[in-house]
């Protein structure tokens, strides 16, 4: 028997009064915590809820969110945690598509109505029987009507139950890929690939029951759940809630709670780097003296931000790289290692990592070619797609990321960039994160994206999109030239269009699938 929600419970066991949760104003401990994920099992298992069925979860990163998560695993149930941003046609899309049998759905806002989308999607869904609100108020009924609310489902329910009987092949976890091609894949996660990754993730950050986790990565988002709900949890640490990232909220959490570990993608540090203190709100020498540790993922973090960031706040950004379908972790820079800035690590304990050329041949140190892993992190499939999944495992287990990258002499995995979004410029190939380096290197930089712009001449022409710092004054003309003269003829951006922001995802990657589609 292996289940995912053990990683949570054996820490209620041995730290049941020590507060495992902050969010706001509330404060849980684990035995708390551990009565509510057992009085939402068991009202799950009233209602036919159990092994093998599939619940879906909407929730910000509120307490709602593991105490629903663990409960639905506890019954021996499959979560599928939903995009917090996704519309009513996408939530039935995903529901039909893994045949969910419920769903549990936060409430919202009147900016953000969830619960309006949600229950809307369970309607088009002739599998999912039952819609559970989780109100803002859990006193109050449930915001739609004929529906539910989770306070009532649990109300009369017991605070004690067993674990169900999971096998380790038993899927723990769906969790859909944005579907940057085609539509989005549900990766079906085993509770022993999430429960290893949970305890190596625990591992390479060498985490202790002392910990104090700043949460504002998206819970619904595998390096959320992986590195920082479970692997915290795990640990018996105690997670601080964000359930919307701002530079204010986290140096506010950091500040109160004393946060020792901070989980974020390279925007977050950006914004972190970029915030002005000068009216001294913050006591920065009390949350630097606490911070030991910064982990950056998601995304490939640009050494200006990863080298400004180190500096100003003296603690260390250690760099990891997987995905979805790999429960995410797959390489690291160990803390007991050489840290190599601008190098991904290299791989955790039972992970192999390749460099192949485009027909599956192994590559040597130095050269460019799809990255490929295998492991025990790597999913067991896309849920009813087989033909998806037979595309990228193959060669005998190994699962073919879609990434580019290098190894070094002594391992080192560095990513070069996505594939797909590799620019092909009069039959040279230009990698858009090279071009993003060199930029974020100026001045008056502050934020970067590169893509390819269809041309008559060259095929493809370099285009980069471009934040400038605050009060700063750049031209194009003065970048173009700039960039002229730091990198190669074929390389350097031929346009440059300034904006006061760029689109990003709900979990805070620079979307450039959004500015792709303004060309169309």
């Amino acid at each position: 028997m292996l289940n995912l929600a053990s990683v949570f419970t054996h820490s209620a066991d041995q730290y049941p009064d020590k507060t495992a949760l902050v969010c706001g104003a509330s404060r849980l401990t684990y035995r708390q915590m551990h009565g509510s994920i057992n009085r939402i099992a068991n009202g799950l298992a009233a209602a036919g809820i159990g092994r093998g069925d599939k619940v879906a979860l909407s929730c910000l990163n509120l307490p709602y969110f593991p105490l629903a998560y663990y409960a639905i695993l506890k019954v021996g149930a499959t979560v599928v945690p939903l995009n917090v941003l996704s519309t009513a046609k996408e939530i039935a899309y995903y529901l039909n598509d893994c045949q969910a049998k419920a769903y549990l759905c936060f409430e919202g806002s009147k900016e953000l109505p969830m619960a309006e989308a949600g229950h809307e999607g369970f309607r088009q869904t002739e599998s999912c029987r039952y819609f559970w609100v989780m109100m803002a108020d859990p006193a109050a009924p449930s915001c739609i009507e004929g529906t539910t609310s989770l306070a009532q489902l649990m109300a009369t329910e017991s605070a004690d139950r067993d674990i169900a009987a999971t096998g380790p092949e038993d899927t723990a976890v769906i969790l859909y890929t944005s579907g940057t091609t085609g539509f989005p894949k549900g990766a079906e996660l085993t509770h022993s690939n999430m429960v290893l990754n949970a305890l190596a993730s625990r591992s390479i950050m060498a985490m202790v029951c002392e910990d104090v986790h700043i949460v504002t990565l998206p819970l619904f988002h595998s390096f959320g759940q992986t590195c920082q709900l479970n692997a915290g949890f795990a640990g018996g640490s105690c997670l601080v809630l964000i359930p919307r990232f701002t530079a204010e909220a986290v140096f506010s959490a950091l500040q109160q709670e004393n946060g020792s570990i901070f989980v974020g993608v390279p925007t977050m540090y950006w914004a972190l780097l970029s915030y002005d203190n000068s009216d001294d709100r913050f006591d920065m020498e009390r949350i630097v003296k606490n911070l030991r540790l910064g982990v950056s993922g998601g995304s490939s973090l640009p050494l200006e931000i990863l080298t400004g960031f180190e500096k100003k706040y003296r603690v260390p950004i250690m760099e990891g790289y997987g995905l979805s379908e790999t429960c995410p972790v797959a390489t690291f820079n160990h803390l007991d290692r050489i840290r190599k800035p601008g190098s991904v690590g290299t791989p955790i304990w039972g992970v192999e990592v390749q460099i192949v050329s485009a027909d599956g041949d192994t590559l040597a140190v130095g050269e460019v070619g799809e990255v490929r892993i295998r492991g025990h992190n790597i999913m067991k499939g896309y849920y009813g797609n087989p033909e998806a999944t037979a595309s990228v495992i193959r060669d005998d287990g190994w699962f073919h990321t879609g990434d580019l990258g290098k190894l070094d002499e002594d391992g080192y995995l560095y990513i070069v960039d996505r594939v797909k979004e590799m620019i092909i410029r009069g039959g040279y190939n230009v990698y858009p994160r090279e071009i993003e380096e060199v930029l974020m290197a100026h001045p008056a930089v502050s934020l970067v994206a590169v893509l390819g712009v269809p041309h008559d001449q060259h095929g493809e022409e370099i285009k980069a999109y471009v934040v400038r710092k605050q009060g700063a004054s750049l031209s194009e003309q003065e970048l173009i030239a700039w960039g002229k003269e730091q990198i190669a003829a074929y390389k350097y951006p031929r346009m440059v269009e300034f904006r006061d922001a760029l689109p990003m995802t709900a979990t805070g990657k620079i979307l450039k699938k959004a500015l792709k589609a303004e060309l169309e």
